[in-house]
């Protein structure tokens, strides 16, 4: 399975709790954090819901 490394660009100061949420399970609790997960559908899916606050790297 392909790697994705996605890396925490924007603050999640005033996002609502669903983004919150999302940037925790992806692992992103620091601004330029930066973690690698596997190319599932779930993490995918994850990372388009908070496109705007993540920067993607194949």
């Amino acid at each position: 399975m392909a790697k994705v490394k996605v890396t925490q660009v924007k603050s999640v100061i005033d996002r609502s709790k669903r983004q919150k949420d999302t940037m925790i399970a992806l692992g992103l609790k620091k601004m330029n954090q930066t973690v690698e997960h596997e190319a599932t559908p779930q993490i995918l899916g994850m990372i388009a819901k908070v496109s705007h606050l993540v920067k993607v790297e194949q």
